[in-house]
This record gives C-alpha cells, structure tokens and sequence, in this order.
C-alpha cells in the first residue's frame, strides 16, 4: 500500500488535490445548469446528463496518467469504460424519457461507485481518501434510488442534481484534506 511518505504518493497528492477541486466546481455548476431546465428533459438537459460521464471520462484519464506508480491506475480504467458506457446508454435512452435515464444513470452510479470506493480504498494511506471512500458508498446507495425513483409516478431529475452537487462537496473535502496531509508531511 502506498503511503504519505513515499514517493508516487507525494506526486499524485497535488494532482488529485488540483483535480479534486477541479471536479467539485464542474459538479456545482453542472448541477445549477440542470436545475434550470426544471428537470424537463430537453435539448439542454440531454447535453448535460451526457456530459457528466464524459468529464467524469476526462478525469480518470487525468487521475490514471497521474496514478501509474501508486497502482490505483487500473481501477481508474475501468472506471474510463464503464463512464464511456453511461454516457452512450445516456445519450441512447435519452429519447425514451426520464424513468429510461434515471435507470442508467442509476447502474453507472452503482458501478462507478464501487470503482471508486475499491480505489479510495487502495489510496487510504495518502490520506484525504475517507471522503472518497463514503462518496463511493453513497454512490452505490443512490445509483439503488435512482433506478427504484425511475418507477415513480413523475420522475424527474432534480435527484440527479443533488447527487452531483454532495459528490461536488465529497470531492471539495477530499481536495482540503489531501492539502493538509501533505503539508504535515
């Protein structure tokens, strides 16, 4: 297990904290963009519920360069496929209506929550990853409601809204943590 003190540790440290807080804005603003289209699943909201997988994409990419040496790397690729997957099942089911994206955007919370807890997991030792880690079992727990939520009267996607937003702020904690662990060290 990598720790604090090693090298690798002492690299990725400051890339995770910059793409952290990086993420945390994307999510804040992501989800202040769905809110304005009042949940109606139109033009905006479509382009929006696609994007989220893609940057989520474009970050794992950032997160695996990054990761090489500590080992976390190949949970991140899988995390790159199954982010690639949500967002074409996204874009498919988009003309289905809101209970077909709720469904796949619940599977892609489920799965890439997991990802992201085994990773979190890995990285304990660098400190700043119990946010990460309580992030992707709220994943897990919320991918379960949206998909259940789907089967509602009037679903909407407000939820999802929400979802980003304590993702946004799981991730804006995990930056201000990283940042503390590594000036003690």
């Amino acid at each position: 297990m990598t720790t604090v003190d090693s090298p690798a540790a002492g690299a990725i440290a400051p890339v995770l904290r910059r793409l952290y807080f990086v993420r945390f804005a994307f999510a804040i603003v992501w989800a202040a963009l769905l809110f304005l289209t009042k949940a109606e699943l139109g033009p905006l909201a479509i382009a929006l519920v696609v994007l989220y997988p893609l940057f989520d994409v474009a970050a794992a990419v950032v997160d695996a360069r990054s990761s090489h040496a500590t080992g976390s790397a190949r949970g991140l690729y899988v995390n790159i496929a199954i982010s690639l997957l949500a967002a074409v099942g996204l874009a498919i089911t988009a003309s289905s209506g809101v209970p077909a994206v709720l469904r796949v955007w619940g599977a892609w919370a489920i799965v890439a929550g997991l990802v992201q807890l085994i990773v979190a997991v890995s990285r304990r030792g660098m400190g700043g990853q119990w946010p990460m880690i309580l992030s992707g079992g709220i994943s897990v727990l919320a991918g379960g409601s949206f998909i259940v939520g789907a089967a509602a009267p009037d679903p909407v996607l407000t939820n999802v809204a929400g979802y980003a937003v304590l993702g946004g702020i799981f991730f804006l904690v995990s930056a201000i943590r990283l940042g503390r662990t590594t000036k003690e060290n």
